[in-house]
This record gives structure tokens, C-alpha cells and sequence, in this order.
């Protein structure tokens, strides 16, 4: 039989009429398990029989509750929230409902501040309450519509130094940059421009915030420019520097570094000395 689920939009059935509104249960034989809906909730002319949709949550004092509003948020879905306050147990998130809802902090990742959106999930707590969670990779979906060199955007959730950086494609993709593609381009809680690399066996994306090398060699050659200015029109540096060096300045790979700084070379915009890279002017 069914019953009332907590987190979900459901159609219950009108089983008791009151002053102060109207008891729902999944049908009048389990009235039993009946659940109010505030009187200013119940649509005109509705009477005991009648069924209507509604979302189960819990009430400031904890009591389970139905409205016909729908919230921003449901159990299984990935959505994007305002901050509307940070408080000693974790922020609270506008989700269109009366009561707000929790984000703690141990399901935050990185900082969360009043007034700024945050990607989430909902969970049950172990107080059988509804609770937000950052943590959103098993409530996104591996059937996007996107192949290989299809242009998307989508949101940081998570950087592993191991995997990359997970990725929230539309907020609703799971996708993945892969910690070579990094060079330190994704910030977590940001959002990403990033190219589909390639879709996978099990239906998830792996993305690239570069472009194809021909296309990025001359994203990269103009980068190098502007550093150049930035340090006089000399770099401290040049192309025999540790890799560990060039990624912390410029942000690339040493062989993409190398590429663009050939192509400068070759174009007779910066002359390489033993310990720098000038530009010519």
C-alpha cells in the first residue's frame, strides 16, 4: 500500500475537513496516516474525496506537514538555491517554502554566503528531517544530450586532486574535468565554460576548459603577452623552466607554454635568453 513520503510531491485524498483546513491521506482507508494541509492551502470547493497534489515536509516545530506550493527543491533532483542566512548550525536556503532549509555545514563544500546561490541536493537526515547537501553526484543524470566537442557550461561541486574537478553540466549533468585538463581554471562553487571531450561508457561527460590545441596555442600565445606586460616585457623565466613554474604563472602546461612561446618566437614577437623571455618591440 502506499504511503505518505516525506521530500516528494504526492497525490493524497481529502479525508477529514476542519476548522483550521483539511486531513490528506493516500486514500480513505489509510486514513490512520493522515497529514494536514493548512486551511490557507486548500483550493476553493474542495471537498472529502477529493485528491489533490502536494509536497510533505516538516513544520518549524517539526511536525510533518503538506503544502500545494511547489518547493524549489525534492528529493532525487539537483537545483540551485539562495543563501538567506548563515547561522551557528549551517546556512538556510530559500526554497519557497514557509520554513527554510538547512544546509549544514558538513554537507557544504567551500564557502557559502548569505545572498549568493548554492547547488544542492535534498537528503533525510537521521531525525527523519529534510536537510541540503552540496554533495550532489548521485542526484545528477548521465543522459545528456551532448557528444564530443559540443561547447557546455556548468558548475564546480567538488575538486579532487586525485580525479579533477566534478562538474554539474546545466545543473543536472554529471560530468567530470580530469586533473590534467585543471592547470587550476576551475574554481569550486564557480561555473565553468568547458568543451565535451568525450562521452562515457556509463553515459557521463569528461570535459576540457581548453580548446583543440590549434585553436588554444594562440589563446595561449596572447596570455603569454599579457604576462610579458604585466612583468615590463620580461619574464623572469623562460621555456626550460620547471613545469611546476610555468603552471603557478601562466596557468598551462609546459608543453603548451612551449607551443605558444614557438609560435612567438617564430612570429618574432619575444627573443629567448639563457635565464628570461623579452619581448620585442
Amino acid at each position: 500500500m502506499s504511503k505518505i513520503r516525506l521530500g516528494e510531491i504526492q497525490e493524497l485524498e481529502i479525508v477529514k475537513k476542519v476548522e483550521f483546513g483539511v486531513y490528506l491521506a493516500p486514500s480513505r482507508e489509510q486514513e490512520q496516516d493522515r497529514i494536514l494541509l493548512p486551511l490557507r492551502q486548500v483550493p476553493k470547493g474542495k471537498e472529502i474525496g477529493d485528491r489533490l497534489s502536494v509536497f510533505v515536509y516538516r513544520d518549524s516545530e517539526d511536525r510533518l506537514i503538506s503544502t500545494v506550493r511547489e518547493p524549489g527543491l525534492t528529493l532525487g533532483q539537483v537545483a540551485e538555491l539562495t543563501v538567506v542566512q548563515v547561522g551557528k548550525i549551517g546556512a538556510f536556503l530559500d526554497w519557497g517554502l514557509e520554513k527554510d532549509l538547512l544546509l549544514p555545514f558538513k554537507e557544504q563544500r567551500g564557502k557559502v554566503e548569505q545572498g549568493k546561490k548554492v547547488l544542492v541536493s535534498l537528503y533525510i537526515d537521521k531525525s527523519d528531517r529534510l536537510c541540503a547537501t552540496m554533495n550532489v553526484y548521485k542526484n545528477l543524470r548521465s543522459d545528456s544530450p551532448y557528444q564530443a566537442g559540443d561547447k557546455v557550461t556548468g558548475r564546480v561541486y567538488e575538486i579532487s586532486d586525485n580525479f579533477g574537478a566534478f562538474v554539474a553540466v546545466d545543473n543536472i549533468y554529471s560530468a567530470l574535468i580530469p586533473a590534467k585538463e585543471l592547470y587550476g581554471r576551475a574554481e569550486l562553487g564557480e561555473d565553468v565554460n568547458a568543451r565535451v571531450v568525450k562521452v562515457l561508457e556509463d553515459g557521463r561527460l569528461s570535459l576540457s576548459i581548453r580548446d583543440k590545441a590549434y585553436l588554444q596555442m594562440s589563446a595561449d600565445a596572447e596570455a603569454i603577452l599579457r604576462l610579458l606586460d604585466s612583468y615590463e616585457g620580461s619574464l623572469p623565466f623562460n621555456d626550460k623552466a620547471a613545469p611546476e613554474v610555468i603552471k603557478h604563472e601562466t596557468g598551462m602546461s609546459k608543453s603548451e607554454f612551449k607551443r605558444a612561446v614557438g609560435r612567438l618566437l617564430k612570429e618574432g614577437k619575444i627573443e629567448i635568453t639563457e635565464h628570461s623571455i623579452r619581448n620585442i618591440r
